[in-house]
């Protein structure tokens, strides 16, 4: 994972003017097409079909949640293609941000994993208008070094407000991933729901996990070297980091089985409006991210799934059931999923959780 962000990093000076970002936060390939995204997302093998078409991958500017993408986009930013995830497509597209896709110029659209077509006002709505093409979905989950966290320590979520892990704990800075936490903690495994009551125990809990906190993660490279490095036992990750640590020999582990269970989303792309750069290279991106191809790179070397059956049932059942997909109906068994919550929920858990991190 070093390596495929830092790849990303080194090269971004020669656009950061251009897109008027700071150079630690472009990567400068295809000046026809830029698309929006998550550190490490970048990396080529992630869209082969569209360097083999055209040379170089696009041009990528990186965001480090998805709330700094959103204000970034409404302040005027130009992109062609984004990445946000299920719990805020609605959002970016009621407010102006998006443009529908046309399916007919995305030759895999019918092999999109049937239960994401369905998901109501993110693939598709009422009109029969499509927005997102989902990518990549996994979960945020409870991850472990094994060799100084007992297992029986960790049966439960509450685990991460235990004092006995003070300083030893990283949640991702993440309002999302965050509340997801906090809500399963509390009982609440459909978070659309949440009462203010509700919201008021959620967010205590939070603040009782804060005082055990040693950083607040904002990419899987940060989260990684500190588990790596010993300076956390006990984090709140996607399946990236896991897979990735493991591959180098960390004595880390993903613990699906709590009392309270995990949180499951799905992520993909869409069409960005104002994009100034090649809409017919922006479907090119698309229909890359989208090949079957891919399908097998993403779960074997980052642990997530694609939106590709196809590709996805093409991978041997050996692999899919180590990585934790062979039965996705257990996959999503005891799972919060981070479906869009209204705005003013939303909102009250965006200011909240900065004074959170606070320590107020």
């Amino acid at each position: 994972m070093q390596t495929k962000l830092s790849r990303g990093l080194i090269s971004g000076f020669a656009v950061a003017l251009m897109l008027g970002v700071s150079p630690m936060a472009a990567s400068a390939a295809d000046g026809e097409l830029t698309v929006f995204d998550w550190a490490g997302y970048e990396d080529p093998a992630f869209h082969p079909a569209y360097v083999a078409k055209h040379g170089d991958s696009p041009t990528f500017a990186f965001f480090g949640d998805e709330e700094e993408a959103f204000q970034k986009l409404r302040t005027g930013f130009k992109a062609d293609v984004g990445h946000p995830c299920s719990q805020s497509v609605v959002k970016w597209r009621d407010a102006g941000l998006l443009k529908p896709l046309d399916t007919a110029k995305i030759p895999e659209w019918d092999n999109i994993l049937p239960g994401f077509k369905a998901m109501k006002d993110l693939m598709t709505t009422e009109d029969g208008k499509a927005w997102m093409v989902p990518f990549d979905w996994g979960n945020t989950a409870l991850t472990y070094r094994t060799d100084t966290v007992d297992e029986a320590d960790i049966t439960s979520l509450k685990a991460f407000a235990d004092p006995k892990f003070k300083d030893r704990v990283s949640i991702g800075d993440s309002v999302d991933d965050a509340y997801a936490l906090a809500s399963l903690a509390i009982g609440l495994t459909d978070w659309t729901k949440m009462t203010d009551a509700q919201f008021t125990e959620a967010s205590a809990f939070l603040r009782d996990v804060h005082k055990n906190v040693r950083l607040y993660w904002t990419d899987n490279t940060e989260l990684s070297q500190a588990m790596a490095g010993e300076e956390v036992d006990l984090a709140w990750a996607w399946n990236e980091t896991a897979t990735t640590l493991q591959a180098d020999g960390v004595p880390v582990a993903i613990k699906k089985d709590t009392v309270e269970g995990l949180s499951t989303w799905v992520c993909g792309y869409v069409l960005l409006e104002g994009g100034e750069g090649s809409e017919d290279k922006a479907y090119d991106y698309l229909n890359a991210t989208l090949d079957p191809a891919v399908s097998s790179y993403i779960v074997t070397e980052w642990g997530y799934g694609h939106g590709n059956a196809k590709g996805m049932g093409a991978i041997d059942a050996e692999t899919l059931a180590s990585s934790g997909y062979g039965d996705v109906s257990a996959f999503v068994d005891k799972t919060l999923f981070q479906s869009p919550v209204p705005v003013d929920l939303k909102q009250k858990m965006i200011a909240e959780f900065e004074k959170i991190k606070a320590g107020y």
